[in-house]
């Protein structure tokens, strides 16, 4: 989501590009049918690194990418977000001597024990080009010592991505909406291993989606990973709760925009929710996007159950929080980016 503004947006300047895919992604569900959806050209190089611990993917994607930067020699390196694949990417490049342009950055939930945040702040030491999506994010730059005239406020190259599917969402959503039986619903994501790895956390996440769905029915695209480890407890759940497989981009935002009230622990739902104007809960501690709750509809939840039932139902009454669209947040931080590696 975050590539293909930016990738059609360089297109549209006439440079020359390579797309380099790591395979950090590589479900079918995952993967391939964003590159469909988003209208993305299928890689030039597909590295292939599927999944692994943090450690021995980060080696891999270094040990694949670095052949790849010398035998293109690129003026520059895009890294996008917070991945093991942006790190792994930026330091190759880095220590090749190629430029290195990081897209999203300056984000810090300010938890080290996320390997999210382990990757943002060593990717932005490392980067050359620093592209914000928030102006907090511009200010925490400044903080680590990264000079200004590095740091590049541009907006949020996802929203471009949202607002330019949005037509196609809505086109798809009435026969979505039939096919799930879904008239008033809430919609749930979760992947985080903090969240989904530990039966004493997930099993009363669930426990406590199971009983909310009693109020709204709840639609819940499980990560394979997650539906795997937990089968025998998913089956256990309400049919309200509606455990369906990972949804491609399209289908996901048109729920996303039709949803009563959104519960996830994804950064990236936390700023799509926040423009759509949906009402977000999120399952964490921290966010790296505190304009979201500054401005936007979300709100920290954690592991406060009593919090969780009294924003849920404030949400069902229609008493959520207001909200407001961040700047620059307008579909154009693609294009922005684009005119500045252009200079």
């Amino acid at each position: 989501m975050k590539a293909a503004p930016v990738h059609r947006a360089l297109g549209q300047c006439g440079h020359r590009q390579t797309l380099v895919h790591t395979g950090q992604h590589y479900d079918n569900q995952m993967s391939d049918v964003f590159f469909r959806q988003l209208e993305i050209p299928y890689p030039d190089v597909n590295l292939n690194v599927g999944s692994s611990t943090h450690a021995q993917q980060t080696a891999v994607i270094m040990s694949r990418f670095e052949p790849v930067v010398l035998d293109r020699r690129p003026d520059l390196v895009l890294v996008y977000g917070d991945v093991n694949s942006t790190v792994a990417a930026a330091l190759v490049s880095s220590k090749l001597g190629i430029r290195v342009g990081h897209v999203e950055s300056g984000l810090r939930s300010f938890d080290r024990s996320m390997p999210e945040e382990i990757n943002r702040i060593l990717t932005d030491q490392l980067a050359d080009l620093l592209f914000t999506p928030s102006l907090d994010g511009d200010e925490n730059l400044r903080r680590e010592g990264i000079a200004s005239e590095r740091i590049f406020f541009v907006g949020n190259v996802m929203i471009d991505t949202l607002v330019a599917l949005l037509p196609k969402a809505d086109a798809i959503f009435p026969a979505l909406a039939k096919s799930l039986s879904a008239d008033r619903f809430g919609l749930i994501t979760l992947h985080r291993p903090s969240n989904v790895d530990s039966e004493d956390v997930f099993l009363p996440i669930l426990g406590e989606l199971n009983e909310l769905s009693d109020e709204l029915q709840l639609i819940f695209p499980i990560h394979p990973r997650t539906r795997n480890r937990w089968q025998t407890l998913l089956d256990k759940c309400s049919p309200r709760l509606q455990i369906i497989d990972p949804l491609g981009y399209l289908q996901f935002l048109a729920l996303q925009k039709n949803a009563v009230l959104i519960i996830t622990d994804s950064g990236g739902i936390q700023e799509e929710a926040t423009y759509l104007g949906v009402p977000c809960l999120t399952l964490r501690e921290n966010t790296e996007r505190p304009v979201t709750i500054e401005m936007g509809t979300n709100v920290l939840i954690g592991r406060d159950w009593n919090l969780l039932r009294s924003e849920f139902r404030k949400c069902l009454a229609g008493k959520h929080r207001g909200h407001t669209v961040p700047p620059l947040w307008d579909g154009q931080a693609a294009v922005r980016i684009a005119k500045i590696l252009s200079q």
